[in-house]
């Protein structure tokens, strides 16, 4: 993060275990920097989601966030069992997300923090330095962008990566194609990538604090001088990619899918949609001329996967 943050105020949920996933995707729309999950100790009913903020939201934006996200989900406000805020140090933060957070296998992957060791010999591991921010592999959205990679991601082309969070979805298409002996932290030349000429693969975000990760995360991994990271959002002047991955919300990609369509060759992954909002997106396709596209499934959420987009 660009500042230390000696404590963190912290929502803390006891849910029906039904509605876990609704809780969490409500406090990343509040601008949640880190969440949690676990089970509630066996005596008691139910699971902890647990958000972390350097400042509380306000009670109605609250209120409106799990409604929405409740409502979403098919559920109701009765699968929240109780809500409690505090101040947890920063410290004890780190700690409880060491203990929690296990390597995740998807695909080819293995998404992995730096301190697990690993013994896949045939996978590709990408270690990511546990933070508060979106995008650590265990999300259903990530999963379903890096299940893209792994089966459309040729090595060598051009990769665009919108909403890049932790950067992992840059980093898989990076390390895609990489001997096991050459992946792991090496000496980058450019962490940031500016300037640097034949990169190829590109993270674009509007948080400052997420591309400062990204870049870490790339470096961490040996790959910083092959991706370029931007804070902007993407426009008409950019390249166009073999394959564009957006792992957003509906609401975020709905306005730009046009540009997105535009700037991708081969293939455009469009994630952070919920199963509630798949008729949307495929009358939104539609509309624009695409029919060659197929819907993936993970949980609770979808991935349009749209073949050849120039033909809309």
């Amino acid at each position: 993060m660009s500042e230390t943050v000696d404590h963190w105020h912290e929502i803390r949920f006891a849910v029906e275990p039904k509605a876990a996933e609704a809780i969490e995707f409500a406090l990343n729309s509040l601008g949640a920097l880190g969440t949690s999950i676990d089970l509630m100790p066996p005596n008691d009913y139910g699971v902890r989601v647990v958000g972390y903020f350097t400042e509380i939201p306000d009670h109605q934006s609250i209120q409106d966030e799990l409604h929405y996200a409740l409502r979403s989900y098919g559920l109701d406000e009765n699968a929240i069992l109780s809500v409690e805020r505090s101040e947890v140090e920063n410290t004890d933060w780190l700690a409880e997300w060491k203990k929690y957070w296990k390597p995740t296998t998807v695909g080819n992957f293995v998404i992995a923090a730096p301190w697990h060791e690993v013994d896949e010999p045939t996978k590709i591991v990408i270690r990511i330095e546990p933070n508060m921010a979106f995008g650590t592999g265990t999300h259903e959205t990530t999963q379903l962008c890096l299940k893209a990679i792994d089966e459309l991601y040729t090595p060598g082309d051009p990769f665009l990566d919108v909403g890049t969070g932790t950067g992992i979805l840059a980093i898989a298409a990076a390390l895609t194609g990489r001997n096991p002996s050459e992946r792991g932290p090496r000496r980058s030349i450019s962490g940031r990538g500016a300037g640097s000429e034949g990169v190829k693969l590109h993270g674009y975000d509007t948080d400052p604090d997420a591309i400062e990760i990204a870049v870490k995360n790339a470096n961490l991994n040996g790959v910083g001088n092959k991706i370029e990271f931007h804070v902007r959002p993407i426009d008409e002047s950019i390249s166009k990619f073999d394959l564009v991955c957006a792992n957003l919300t509906l609401d975020v990609i709905i306005p730009i899918l046009p540009l997105l369509l535009q700037k991708a060759k081969k293939n455009l992954v469009l994630s952070g949609i919920l199963k509630t909002e798949e008729q949307t997106i495929r009358d939104e396709l539609r509309r624009l001329g695409l029919n060659d596209f197929s819907v993936e499934t993970a949980g609770e959420w979808i991935a349009a996967v749209v073949s050849d987009p120039r033909t809309a």
